[in-house]
């Protein structure tokens, strides 16, 4: 096992969960208590384990390059290919253009704070996406490199929040219960997004190659990180603030200010800032790079230097253009973003594991649960949807 290999894949898997979503958190769970939240969460984290892990299952009788897109193929046929691809390529556009819309609005803001400079919105956008593609086209070497180092910084700043706000946490915040029964539902789709890393699974098993024992390791420890993290990041914003207080900040920016001004301390908003500006970069890095050897597949694009910009260009420009001119359509967009993860991280593995234990029984790697498991993250899957469809319909409250 190659312990360096092993620890910057745990880092990818880590990185891409945690990201802007993050800071959505307080907000979705806004109304259910910290302790209501809590179990969510470890619900939740239980549900993406196990069938991330159902990927590794399947990964290990495939050529250590498979991506989803023939994954689904060898074991669905060509309609769970084409429903494969479809996922994955709506949830990935999707994800890209929001971290480009995200980070470019950082990167303007900061350039125009800073340096006095007078650009277009659009230059930030620009700016961020050529700087996250050119690490992906370059390799997995140079993401994992690269995010080693944000997701250090991004851990820093991670602490400094908490040590601005952990001494000001009240327990009779933290002990209050749901205001109503129907946002303990409503909390589901957010937070299984935050969870989101399936997509990354397969460039980690093209990096570190079919070591089952390892990347079981590397699912179970890299997204237990994220879980960890979510913890602390509640325990501190809704210790500090109150229920009401939350579910009237509206946005991130009413967040922010809203815990500035309740501790008159404008370095908390400074915090915050940086750490979305680094949770942004290296979700964007992760997600992007399954994009790209996605399509690398897809497309059957070799290595050599104009296939990489080839491939490079077909991931970055569509969402980098919808980004552009399209912000608020992909606003609504978003909404439908947690179909798309069902799809991918559930009902896929899902599929994929029952086609293959059918089909042939091969010694191996098997995920413990049978066909109880299986039946029972399928349904767990069905209710995210349900509870999606039920907000659009205006039948659940909105969180968030």
């Amino acid at each position: 096992m190659n312990k360096s290999k092993t620890f910057g894949s745990m880092l990818i898997i880590a990185g891409t969960t945690i990201g802007a979503g993050m800071l959505a958190l307080p907000l979705a769970s806004s109304g259910l208590g910290f302790g209501t939240a809590s179990v969510i969460m470890l619900l939740i984290w239980s549900l993406m384990a196990y069938t991330a892990l159902l990927m590794v299952e399947v990964h290990q009788f495939a050529p250590v390059d498979a991506t989803l897109h023939t994954l689904a193929y060898k074991l669905l046929g060509r309609k769970g290919q084409l429903v494969a691809s479809f996922s994955m390529m709506f949830l990935f556009y999707a994800l890209c253009a929001a971290y480009i819309a995200g980070g470019g609005e950082q990167i303007h803001s900061k350039l125009t704070g800073w340096f006095s400079l007078d650009l277009p919105m659009q230059a930030g956008a620009i700016l961020f996406t050529l700087l996250i593609g050119t690490v992906v086209a370059i390799g997995t070497h140079s993401v994992d490199f690269i995010n080693r180092s944000l997701f250090s910084l991004k851990l820093v700043a991670l602490v400094v929040m908490l040590f601005l706000l952990l001494p000001h946490v009240s327990v009779s915040n933290l002990v209050e219960l749901p205001v109503h029964q129907g946002l303990v539902l409503a909390s589901l789709p957010v937070i299984f997004t935050s969870f989101g890393f399936h997509g990354s699974i397969p460039s980690i098993v093209r990096y570190l190659g079919k070591d089952t024992k390892a990347l079981r390791w590397i699912i179970v420890v890299g997204s237990a990180l994220p879980l960890l993290i979510y913890l602390l990041w509640l325990v501190a914003s809704q210790g500090v603030l109150t229920q009401s207080t939350l579910m009237n900040s509206q946005s991130l920016n009413g967040f922010i200010s809203s815990l500035s001004s309740l501790l008159h301390d404008p370095m908390i908003a400074n915090a915050v800032s940086i750490f979305a500006d680094l949770a942004l970069a290296t979700s964007f890095l992760g997600v992007s790079l399954g994009l790209y050897d996605f399509l690398s597949d897809l497309l059957k694009r070799s290595k050599t230097a104009g296939h990489r910009v080839q491939i490079a260009g077909v991931t970055f420009l569509p969402p980098l253009g919808f980004a552009l001119f399209y912000p608020q359509g992909f606003i609504t967009a978003l909404g439908y973003a947690a179909f798309a993860l069902v799809v991918l991280a559930i009902f896929l593995p899902v599929a994929m594991v029952a086609s293959q234990r059918k089909q042939q029984e091969l010694e191996g790697y098997r995920v413990k649960g049978g066909k109880a498991g299986l039946i029972i993250v399928t349904l767990a899957g069905v209710l995210i949807m349900l509870v999606q469809l039920l907000q659009m319909a205006n039948l659940l409250p909105a969180v968030g």
